[in-house]
């Protein structure tokens, strides 16, 4: 048989182009020569991209960490340590008398009080309520978009902005709210919500909650979403009642993002700078507001001016924050382990 003939797998005889072979080979062409033009090159598996395309993706990222997160942290744990001038001016090393003087302050008790209060207060509001809307936004309901796309305006809204028409309605004389109450006979005079040490802490809280409730409600109606409507169709088969399938189903399968948005929740409404700050912008001293603000006051709005103070006062921010984070964690983490 000729080298241009070859037999065919179904026992015909055709010709077949036969691959050419490179000078001074047998003959046999298998592309197993170095020299073979049929060879192909092996291209790099799929996922084992090289160092440099992997750089090139996250760079950007990596700088804007860099930027804004480790560089500032450095530099507030190297402000910590040192004294500075009512004008910001580094005099020298301070060691740690900075700490020191951040935990004999007189006020840090009502700060840590007041800190607590209002991480608590609005994250658990937030959580609840976002539950109940999660559950409502879920439903099939003529409108249902146009009220998605209402809630999510809080959250989307500028923090100072929206404290500052709270403020507005929560005005002594001309104040939506005062208004609203002495029609209804609710009250006989007027209530100074942001004055008044009874209202403050509460009037605050209602504006966390406010602009928390959008991105709760969002990932909670998220993880209804994902859970699997052949679960609620079994526990109406065996009899299940309402209350029954959100407490023995709906909540368990919507524990991951109970605790992301808690977690989450907690950060976010700890760092809240602007609604403290510009609701209790009138008061004198620290006595409504939490570490945020008072660490922004030790270098600006006290009596000390101390930059050093405050870096240090945000340095124990930072580990606050950490340690409700982790403990929270080590709680909640066991008891999902058990079920």
């Amino acid at each position: 048989m000729s080298a241009t003939s070859a037999r065919s797998p179904a026992g015909s005889v055709g010709p077949v182009t036969a691959r050419p072979t490179a000078p001074g080979s047998l003959g046999v062409a298998d592309g197993s020569g170095p020299d073979d033009p049929w060879r192909r090159k092996r291209r790099p598996a799929h996922g084992h991209a090289s160092w440099r395309v992997a750089a090139l993706w996250l760079g950007p990222a990596l700088l804007l960490i860099v930027g804004v997160v480790i560089y500032p942290a450095i530099a507030l744990v190297r402000a910590s340590f040192n004294e500075y001038s009512i004008t910001g001016l580094r005099r020298g090393s301070a060691g740690w008398a900075n700490y020191a003087n951040v935990l004999q302050h007189d006020d840090l008790v009502t700060v840590l009080r007041n800190t607590i209060v209002w991480l608590v207060a609005v994250v658990t509001i937030t959580v609840l309520i976002s539950l109940a809307l999660a559950q409502f936004l879920a439903k099939e309901f003529y409108g249902r978009r146009l009220v998605r796309w209402a809630i999510i305006v809080p959250w989307a809204a500028s923090l100072v902005i929206t404290a500052r028409l709270f403020t507005l309605m929560y005005d002594y004389y001309h104040g939506i709210l005062n208004t609203l109450l002495l029609n209804l006979n609710i009250v006989n005079e007027p209530v100074d919500f942001l004055g008044d040490d009874r209202w403050t802490m509460a009037s605050m809280v209602a504006v966390g909650v406010f602009v928390s409730i959008p991105f709760t409600a969002y990932v909670f109606l998220a993880g209804l979403h994902a859970i699997p409507t052949d679960v609620y169709e079994a526990a109406r088969v065996d009899g299940a009642r309402p209350w029954q399938t959100y407490w023995r189903i709906t909540l368990p399968l919507l524990r991951p993002a109970i605790l992301v948005a808690t977690v989450l929740n907690m950060i976010y409404v700890f760092n809240s700078f602007p609604i403290i700050y510009t609701l209790n912008e009138r008061n004198p001293g620290f006595i409504h507001d939490t570490s945020i603000t008072f660490a922004y006051k030790l270098a600006f709005k006290s009596a000390e001016k101390d930059v050093g103070m405050s870096a240090a006062a945000g340095v124990f921010n930072v580990l606050f924050i950490l340690l409700i984070v982790v403990v929270y964690l080590r709680v909640v983490r066991p008891q999902e382990e058990l079920r």
